[in-house]
């Protein structure tokens, strides 16, 4: 008889901000919020703890939004090198468990613990434990989610914060996960939820006693999934940590220093994001399979949208031209444009000799021109060589992609991945 699977996933709370309170003790007990420049129109709630969320404050919140909602707040500007360094401890923990270990962005991971229970006890006992060592040893807490797969590991580490261990088990996980709100489930985003609702599937036991007929016809194959998920039907595997998967995906993103009200103020701030996520792609040896566009409105409202690649590469001007026209098949005429971001997924190392690989001609050129870029700029500085673009407008050009803009996706928006 083959074992139950034993799948834990932990989230590190309110992480941003917790690791915000660990270098100024001052800041403890007290609302905290990361954000961005106001001045620099970055001036929206990246993070928040729990006292800036009572008191309120959402992520996405303007500055002056939150300020209103909690005058005692304090804003603090978001670190990625600490917010890296703390997750890569974390990892370091996990790994004394089990050697699978798969991040799910910096603050998550799945771990699977199935053939640890001889050394460290049950599933509950293994979350325990990795929750006081968190607390003891880094200093913040996390949520673990216990359950016989990935889904419902996560749907775990969501239904009690902070600092809790939530057991989903195969025998009631009827009782406990269906009369919750079919947004709970994984890959279930805002639009997603609304196309269900409108279907009168409001729970994931709704969607668990749908046709799955009728899912993948409103969803697409999605929609079968989604059935699957919500019957505790996922077997995907947790993957071996190796130090290449530690980041998943690279992405950049920017608020303009205006808004963006044609397309050709689009391509001028997206041809600079492509160019700094096909560098950083190249800097860690890897190709991308698919490249995903962000849009936030001056209104706030967003969305995103994603799609594969002909074939794997890292060419700025690939990323680029797939990324205007993500853009291009769903603009709004006529609305502003406040931030964007690009996001590589699908990531894979590159195969030996990148000149014997039997990609087209242009291709190669294009990726030996960037690469070409590359030098100039790591010798002579970032703006001794631009695209003619990028020279009609200097104000919307001034940001240095490769400087200031790294972003991680759950802080530029809500993931919305279906």
């Amino acid at each position: 008889m083959k074992m139950e699977r034993v799948i834990l996933h932990s989230d590190l709370n309110n992480f941003y901000a917790s690791v915000a309170c660990l270098y100024d003790p001052a800041l403890r007990g007290k609302p905290v919020a990361v954000a961005g420049d106001a001045e620099a129109r970055h001036g929206i709630v990246l993070a928040k703890n729990d006292a800036a969320k009572r008191c309120g404050v959402a992520t996405g919140n303007p500055l002056w939004l939150a300020r209103q909602r909690c005058p005692d707040i304090t804003f603090v500007p978001p670190d990625y090198d600490r917010y890296l360094r703390y997750s890569e401890l974390t990892r370091e923990l996990y790994g004394s468990y089990t050697d699978r270990v798969e991040p799910y962005g910096l603050d998550e991971c799945w771990l699977d613990v199935t053939e640890s229970a001889a050394l460290f006890g049950d599933g509950k006992r293994i979350a325990d434990d990795i929750r006081r060592r968190i607390r003891a040893e880094l200093g913040v807490t996390a949520s673990v989610g216990v359950s016989f797969n990935k889904v419902f590991a996560k749907l775990g580490s969501d239904l009690r914060k902070p600092d809790a261990t939530t057991v989903v088990d195969r025998l009631h996980f009827r009782e406990s996960v269906w009369p919750l709100p079919a947004g709970a489930l994984l890959f279930v985003g805002a639009s997603t939820r609304r196309r269900l609702e409108k279907n009168g599937v409001r729970t994931i036991g709704d969607l668990a006693r749908s046709a799955p007929e009728a899912l993948e016809r409103l969803l697409g194959k999605n929609g079968r999934m989604l059935w699957l998920f919500a019957n505790g039907c996922d077997d995907s595997p947790v993957a071996r940590t190796t130090a290449r998967l530690l980041i998943r995906s690279v992405g950049n993103g920017t608020t303009a220093p205006r808004d963006l009200t044609s397309d050709a103020d689009v391509k001028l701030v997206l041809n600079g994001l492509c160019e700094s996520v096909s560098s950083r792609l190249r800097k860690k040896g890897v190709v991308c399979g698919g490249v995903q566009l962000g849009v936030r409105y001056a209104d706030l409202q967003s969305y995103e949208r994603q799609r594969a690649l002909p074939l794997p590469c890292r060419a700025s001007s690939v990323l680029l031209r797939e990324s205007f026209a993500l853009f291009r098949e769903s603009r709004e005429t006529g609305r502003p444009v406040r931030s964007l971001y690009v996001r590589a997924y699908g990531l894979a190392d590159e195969v030996g000799d990148p000149t014997l690989l039997p990609d087209p001609p242009q291709l190669r050129r294009a990726e030996a021109l960037d690469a070409a870029v590359d030098r100039l700029r790591e010798r002579f500085g970032y703006e001794s060589i631009q695209k003619g673009l990028m020279l009609t407008d200097r104000r919307l050009a001034a940001f240095a992609p490769t400087a200031g803009n790294a972003i991680h996706p759950d802080l530029f928006f809500k993931n919305e991945t279906i």
